[in-house]
């Protein structure tokens, strides 16, 4: 059986995700055990690569959303611990194929799993997890989940193919951008936080609450990563800084930037972007055009307005400590970058 740790947290003993861990910790140790059992297979291989990644550790947002918005709906059944376990398989089913297909070589401070075992392997491995997600969303017998979360699995695809085919286009727009974060990064956090109120049966209002709160969110974490990017911690970021950049990705703050630059800036990101001709010194001197631009600066603005937008969302719910704590979440996502 492969060995398999909790998450390790890489920030402070009282950041907002370790209260929420420790206010959600008799019920994760559920969602892992979960996680644990479901990972295994007879096939060597599988766990043994799936636990490079699940097991070494993570922020478990999504997960800790499912768990937290069943709690403020008040449920009372076991449903929320499969559903959580079933989105962070599909969580980190996508994070395998996005590493093949962004041949990126870090993920979590450690060698991603294509680099140790191959893209053939960690490919079918992501495949695995999905079909795992697929069991247990069928096992808590709610059709209504199962359809959010396995729409949510076909929206997640469908803007990782966008976010390809836009690649190295230094015309995208910034609705098209956004087109692809809401669909390859906050139509899970969505999804994770919608199920609960749909197992717990309430009321219509409640669901939509906490679908925007989801997606609001999610919209904010992609946003940040996406600045942090060019000027983070790679322990923040959780990969390598400039991947985007190396890649080609067209971003909020490359593409705000190249709309405002001067020609001879325009001209550096045609270079660097679309014609993906780099030298050592151009991450360098993407950094400074951001800053000078202001776009950094304006694109964690509005990760913090969508930050905003998901705290006023919860305003339907009564006040408790969970509500608390998915509003601290909201701001920890943006805290990150300071």
């Amino acid at each position: 059986m492969s060995t398999y740790s909790k998450p390790t947290l890489i920030h402070s003993h009282s950041s907002p995700i370790d209260r929420l861990l420790a206010l959600a910790a008799e019920d994760m140790k559920h969602v892992d055990a979960i996680i644990v059992e479901r990972m295994q297979s007879p096939v060597g291989m599988i766990p043994d690569l799936a636990t490079h990644l699940v097991g070494a550790g993570g922020k478990r947002l999504r997960p800790l959303l499912t768990i937290a918005s069943a709690h403020l709906c008040d449920y009372q059944g076991e449903s929320h611990h499969k559903l959580a376990a079933a989105v962070e398989f599909i969580h980190s089913a996508t994070l395998l194929h996005d590493d093949v297909v962004d041949e990126s070589a870090l993920r979590r401070g450690r060698k991603t799993a294509n680099r140790v075992w191959g893209n053939s392997a960690t490919i079918l491995v992501g495949d695995f997890l999905f079909a795992r997600a697929f069991n247990l969303m069928v096992e808590t017998q709610s059709l209504e989940a199962l359809g959010i979360l396995s729409n949510a699995s076909s929206v997640i695809a469908e803007g990782e193919v966008q976010q390809l085919a836009s690649l190295r286009n230094i015309e995208m727009t910034e609705s098209v951008y956004m087109d692809v974060i809401g669909a390859k990064t906050a139509a899970l956090f969505s999804a994770a936080a919608e199920v609960s109120p749909v197992i717990a049966n309430c009321p219509l209002a409640y669901r939509q609450a906490l679908r925007r709160y989801g997606q609001e969110l999610g919209l904010a974490f992609q946003l940040v990563d996406d600045a942090l990017d060019y000027g983070g911690m790679e322990s923040a970021l959780g990969k390598s800084v400039g991947d985007d950049f190396r890649e080609g990705k067209l971003t909020l703050p490359v593409i705000r930037a190249y709309a405002c630059g001067s020609e001879d800036d325009r001209a550096f990101w045609r270079r660097v972007m679309a014609d993906h001709d780099q030298t050592d010194v151009d991450l360098e001197t993407a950094v400074s055009l951001l800053r000078t631009t202001g776009t950094l600066k304006s694109t964690l603005d509005e990760a913090r307005r969508r930050v905003e937008n998901a705290k006023k969302s919860l305003a339907i719910f009564p006040d408790n400590e969970w509500k608390t704590a998915l509003k601290d979440i909201a701001g920890f996502v943006v805290a990150r970058v300071s």
